[in-house]
């Protein structure tokens, strides 16, 4: 069967687009966003919570224009685009910056708080990020989860975790997965986007006892979120900065490195910094789920 386009993964077969094409004939005043909501019905096109894949759909009929199949509605409005106009990072309120130097069993009782939209605690986990964080702070787009750590009234530690990039050799190569199952279990993994201890607290050991403790909730909370768990947790570390030393204290794996090139790369060429690649299973059959298609 001939495919027009893929997106994202996603074939689109001559049927199809003959399909999407009298979807828009048949719905001649509706705008484009109603388009995208209609097709998603018809494909039962849903995210693992229910609700329709509606930004993703927008973008392959975007894609299918641009390519010369198709003919959308004019665009009637301009929302502001959150992604490139984003809110700047929350003002972090006066802290005590004494510094925290203590041995682990010392520190009290460590309280972990799942961080989540227009809550307090958000202009909090946004401002101690931007200012301490050698990355800054992004906002997350898609399924994701961030959360601070407190010391008794102290805060200590920031984590984010967001979807994982949908190609990486050196862990497509230890999971041992297809293509067709990447592009269907890509959604079991979620990657660490940020881990923070402000640099005012001097704990040993502290750093790896987070990262065991939220790899024991962090599949549950998503599943709870999202409506679906993750198997598989990873991240990057810049070897030219850190070694990455309370990862494999947590028994996290080193899977090798990045190429540099990124995931829009043209020239195929190192175009930045090489990234130490680890991974960890949240499940020892992390590889059975992962493999299905």
């Amino acid at each position: 069967m001939e495919v027009v386009l893929t997106h994202r993964g996603r074939a689109v077969h001559a049927s199809e687009l003959a399909t999407i094409r009298q979807l828009i004939a048949d719905h001649p005043g509706a705008s484009r966003r109603r388009l995208s909501q209609l097709l998603c019905e018809a494909w039962s096109w849903r995210q693992a919570n229910g609700a329709l894949r509606d930004m993703l759909c927008r973008s392959l009929l975007l894609a299918l224009e641009r390519a010369g199949q198709l003919r959308l509605p004019p665009v009637r409005q301009r929302p502001p685009n959150n992604v490139i106009l984003r809110r700047a990072p929350g003002v972090v309120p006066a802290l005590d910056r004494t510094p925290l130097r203590a041995p682990l069993a010392q520190l009290g009782t460590l309280t972990i708080h799942a961080v989540r939209r227009r809550t307090p605690l958000e202009a909090l986990y946004q401002g101690l990020v931007a200012a301490h964080h050698y990355l800054g702070y992004v906002r997350p787009v898609g399924e994701h989860l961030e959360y601070l750590v407190f010391a008794g009234e102290r805060p200590v530690a920031c984590l984010g975790f967001g979807s994982a990039p949908r190609h990486l050799g050196p862990r497509d190569r230890f999971i041992g997965w297809s293509a067709a199952a990447r592009r269907r279990n890509l959604r079991y993994l979620a990657y660490q986007t940020r881990f923070l201890i402000l640099p005012w607290v001097e704990v040993p050991q502290l750093a790896s006892h987070l990262l065991g403790r939220i790899a024991r909730r962090v599949a549950s909370d998503w599943e709870r979120l999202y409506g679906h768990p993750v198997y598989w947790l990873e991240t990057f570390v810049d070897p030219s900065r850190f070694r990455g030393t309370c990862y494999r204290a947590a028994n996290w794996i080193a899977l090798g490195r990045t190429t540099g090139r990124g995931k829009d790369d043209l020239s195929h060429r190192p175009n930045r910094p090489l990234k130490e690649v680890l991974g960890y299973p949240l499940t020892p059959r992390f590889r059975e789920r992962l493999q299905a298609t």
